[in-house]
């Protein structure tokens, strides 16, 4: 159960009826810890931004972008982000969605590159409490991404320490869709064997 009630639909103000409009067409579903984050609009707000600015930039695949997302909340211990971010990584891979449930085994996976395996490499060590990231990380990313690129990244990690740390400590509620999905098509879900093996 979640440590702080989403705010129901009739109270929502204004702007954030668009806010979450716009959620739902990207998602395909109303998400609980937008309604959670509605309680402080200003926050919601900002949080908008950053996340629009984030995704919204296309120096980095947008796959590979939700793939880093799903290995950083895996190495966080965020069900609920790790749900949420696989089953967006899957709406927007299409043919490619075998590469979502392999995302695991990244590592060994013939369906990722050096590259990516490079990038998922340092989500899952910039997650871990503490801080895995070093400096052959970086190293490793910059034989296939430049500066650019790499904060980009850097980026998208960030975000989700914010989310990872916000929906386990509130116990947001995990909506049907993602959990459903999670469920049919990450292997070991619900076992929670869902760490990545990665170096």
């Amino acid at each position: 159960m979640a440590r702080i009630a989403p705010l129901p639909l009739d109270q929502l103000p204004t702007e954030t009826r668009k806010a979450l409009a716009f959620a739902e067409q990207t998602m395909g579903f109303t998400s609980n810890d937008i309604l959670t984050m509605a309680r402080w609009p200003e926050l919601l707000g900002a949080l908008e931004q950053l996340i629009g600015v984030i995704y919204g930039s296309d120096e980095v695949d947008p796959i590979l972008k939700r793939l880093m997302a799903m290995v950083t909340s895996s190495a966080a211990g965020c069900r609920y982000c790790e749900a949420h971010t696989a089953h967006g990584a899957a709406r927007m891979a299409g043919s490619e969605e075998a590469k979502v449930a392999a995302v695991w085994d990244y590592s060994t996976s013939v369906l990722f590159t050096d590259a990516e395996r490079a990038a998922l490499d340092l989500a899952f060590a910039a997650a871990q409490r503490p801080n895995a990231a070093t400096d052959a990380h970086f190293a490793a990313l910059g034989t296939h991404f430049n500066e650019r690129q790499i904060v980009e990244m850097v980026a998208m990690i960030s975000l989700f320490g914010f989310l990872n740390c916000w929906n386990s400590t509130v116990a947001t509620e995990l909506e049907e869709a993602p959990l459903g999905f999670a469920r049919s098509v990450l292997q070991n879900w619900n076992a929670g064997q869902h760490t990545p093996r990665g170096n």
